[in-house]
């Protein structure tokens, strides 16, 4: 047995028996960061095995292509949601109130990319060439590279003499690689196997890791509305925000843990909800081949070692998170652990 299962051994018995009528089950809105896909995994499988359910939740998962995940939570138009760290403290740092209360990616699967004949082999190369970027919140992550790598952009509006020249486009890097930009924005578990789909095996490319100059900040974390945690009785449940929070989370991390140990099951789950964008690029990559390969390497992210807590937050890691957009400028300054963090909800469940 996996040592990051052994606090949900626990977490699964207190599920067992335990039945809701539909009636009975309290709503809760999910609010995720891309369309449906297996980035996603853990909390389409919590969902398509029940144990949302199990947990006495109705929880609605929705789209987050088009909207900024934070924004969307903050405004309360969702319960909770997922985000990048980067994105969740600059909408904070602009007034938005929002508090994280789990951390499901324990590594960054962001990266840049670039054909291995191109002459770019590190960060330093990127001077003089054009870097495809993301929005919605996504070019924070290139923007930390950016600074870290001592390379002006095009991203920072006052700069008028850039060393990069950032190409925003619209994630798919069908639309921009290789022809318009030199390297590509890209997730382990989702554009890195689209650009193979393209036509360009491993072998031909020069996958860049922004944890090689500190660049790397936290991802997939999950947090929740102010208003949320502080109510004493949750759209009228009778059970706190937090009590709720709790809920949600330990059924998540069940979702992530039963996705890592049945791959092929959990992926079958998210493309039941797939559309368009569970598909990867070029003919070969049918929605099935491409999401069981972000199956594979969203599970990378999440358990990156056989000791890993799902849901834990590494507080070192955190603080280098926060260190980091302050030197590049992306916030103000840093927060206090304590003021963006309720750790409450991971102990309770820890717990159990």
């Amino acid at each position: 047995m996996k040592k990051w299962f052994t606090a949900s051994l626990l977490v699964i018995a207190a599920g067992v028996g335990t039945a809701f009528a539909q009636d009975d089950l309290i709503d809760v809105c999910f609010q995720s960061k891309w369309f449906p896909q297996a980035q996603f995994v853990g909390y389409f499988t919590a969902q398509g095995k029940g144990f949302y359910e199990e947990e006495g939740l109705d929880v609605t998962i929705l789209d987050g292509g088009t909207v900024n995940p934070t924004v969307q939570v903050a405004s309360g138009n969702c319960d909770f949601g997922t985000d990048w760290i980067a994105n969740m403290l600059v909408q904070r740092d602009q007034g938005l109130n929002v508090t994280q209360i789990a951390q499901i990616y324990q590594v960054a699967g962001y990266r840049l990319v670039a054909l291995a004949d191109s002459g770019i082999e590190d960060f330093a190369d990127m001077a003089g060439r054009r870097v495809g970027v993301w929005s919605f919140g996504n070019e924070f992550a290139a923007a930390a590279v950016f600074a870290k790598a001592d390379l002006l952009s095009d991203l920072d509006p006052t700069v008028t003499d850039p060393d990069v020249e950032a190409v925003v486009y619209a994630f798919d890097p069908a639309l921009v690689f290789p022809d318009e930009v030199d390297l590509a924005s890209a997730m382990t578990y989702n554009e890195l196997d689209q650009i193979i789909g393209l036509g360009y095996p491993l072998d031909v490319l020069n996958v860049l890791d922004p944890a090689d100059i500190g660049a790397d900040l936290l991802e997939d974390l999950i947090f929740a509305n102010n208003d949320v945690l502080a109510t004493d009785d949750f759209k009228g449940s009778g059970l706190s925000g937090k009590e709720v929070a709790e809920r949600f989370v330990r059924a998540s991390i069940r979702g992530w843990e039963y996705a890592a140990e049945n791959q092929e099951e959990a992926t079958d789950i998210v493309i039941a909800q797939c559309g368009d964008t569970c598909a990867g690029s070029g003919t070969t990559q049918s929605p099935e081949i491409h999401q069981t390969w972000q199956t594979a390497e969203a599970v990378k992210l999440t358990i990156p070692s056989e000791d890993t807590v799902v849901g834990s937050i590494d507080r070192d890691a955190w603080e280098r998170s926060i260190e980091t957009l302050v030197e590049v400028e992306l916030i103000s300054e840093p927060f206090a652990y304590e003021d963006v963090v309720d750790d409450s909800i991971m102990e309770a469940i820890l717990a159990d």
